[in-house]
């Protein structure tokens, strides 16, 4: 068993108040929000059940992923008409330019802040251009 196993083990909830698990370890019945979204559930207001913990290769701190209840979790509440307009609207104002105001088809990089035309208006402004004469 390795000393990070053992440092996430806690199935008594003593050491950080609720049970605690190393990565992949959890106990049937348990699952994260994406994991509840992916089966079209939701937690539905339940407090969190257990977490599971492991160390980020990185910078060696701790990751935790909360879990819930399966048998407590709620289906997922419905998109009405009024959310997908409202989501429509959203993504037509992440496609359009703040500079010619047009549809640009694609999500503007806010890198750029506007379209890729209106960034580069002539070839041979273009970064990726090789023309140096």
């Amino acid at each position: 068993m390795s000393a990070a196993f053992g440092k996430c083990f806690d199935p008594a909830g003593t050491r950080f108040g609720v049970p605690t698990y190393p990565w992949r370890y959890a106990p049937d019945g348990l699952a994260t929000r994406r994991q509840l979204r992916a089966l079209g559930l939701r937690p539905g207001g339940q407090p969190i059940a257990a977490q599971v913990m492991r160390a980020s290769p990185r910078s060696g701190a701790a990751r935790v992923a909360y879990l819930y209840r399966l048998d407590l979790a709620k289906p997922v509440r419905p998109m009405t008409s009024r959310k997908w307009g409202a989501l429509a609207l959203a993504m037509l104002a992440r496609r359009t330019c703040p500079c010619c105001r047009l549809d640009a088809g694609y999500v503007i990089p806010a890198s750029l802040g506007m379209c890729v035309t209106c960034a580069y208006p002539d070839p041979t402004d273009s970064p990726r251009s090789t023309d140096h004469a």
